[in-house]
């Protein structure tokens, strides 16, 4: 088991996000890291929680697994500790042997539902520290998870292809990889989106709205957990697109990113809430 926290506590905190497509000659590393689990990490200042996740094929949903694209998600108890851990070894490692690389320092807006029987919370003011605003325009992300009844696994299957075609086409969705614990049955997802509205009209119509009616209707899960997260630091390189957003830009400082997204993000995006979809 990957959690590092007590079961049942309440995860809060900061989050960590690190996606990774591993150069061809690195993949046994890469596997490596996958049989090691949270095993490397037990000693990391401030750590709760760690999961090293595999992917599928081209880093989506697929029962055909990637030999090269992996996730690793983190919870912190401070913002400092993860802007730490972003610049140790640990995390060079994955940089250095990855052909494109994604780092994100995330803030928990809102969450409902659970992982391995924890709740999250809401980033606290404490775990943030004073200097942190919440209330920048930014892109915002979205973690969903869930573990598959094993018996409706099949039957979930036969949904997901297409709701992830639909997310990776989605105007306003940034960027998305599909995740997985477990080949089969432990299967998340993390998108970053450019505005709720492009979230929402992704969540309410098309493929994923029919899987998310079956998945009701048909009690597919066993567990599940939404987090709704504002981006306070990102950057690397996914998808030959460049992401960066330096940590704590000072008033009237826009963040910097990519030419090719200038445009998006130079228009006015709504201040982010806490509330689900």
């Amino acid at each position: 088991m990957d959690t590092i926290a007590p079961l049942h506590d309440p995860l809060s905190g900061v989050v960590v996000v690190v996606l990774a497509d591993f150069l061809r000659q690195h993949q046994g590393w890469g596997w490596l890291r996958l049989v090691a689990g949270a095993t490397p990490y037990k000693d990391v200042p401030g750590l709760t929680m760690v999961k090293v996740m595999g992917s599928g094929h081209g880093g989506g949903f697929s029962l055909r697994p990637s030999a090269t694209h992996q996730g690793l998600i983190c919870t912190f108890s401070h913002l400092d500790l993860a802007l730490q851990f972003l610049d140790s070894p640990a995390v060079q490692a994955y940089r250095s042997r990855a052909r494109e690389c994604w780092t994100g320092v995330l803030a928990v807006q809102s969450a409902r539902g659970h992982w391995d029987k924890q709740a999250w919370q809401a980033s606290s003011e404490q775990a943030l520290g004073e200097q942190t605003r919440l209330n920048d325009p930014a892109p915002f992300a979205v973690l969903t998870r869930a573990s598959i009844v094993p018996t409706k696994a099949m039957a979930f299957w036969r949904y997901a292809p297409a709701a992830q075609a639909d997310l990776g086409q989605t105007p306003g969705c940034l960027l998305a990889m599909g995740l997985g614990e477990v080949p089969l049955v432990r299967q998340c997802t993390f998108s970053l989106w450019k505005d709720t509205a492009a979230m929402l009209q992704y969540a309410h119509q098309g493929a994923h709205q029919t899987a998310s009616a079956a998945a009701y209707k048909h009690q597919f899960f066993s567990e599940s957990l939404f987090v709704r997260m504002q981006v306070l630091q990102m950057a690397g390189v996914w998808q030959g697109r460049t992401f960066q957003q330096p940590a704590f830009p000072s008033p009237g400082h826009a963040s910097t990113v990519q030419p090719a997204l200038q445009d998006e993000f130079a228009r006015d995006l709504p201040t982010l809430e806490p509330s689900h979809v």
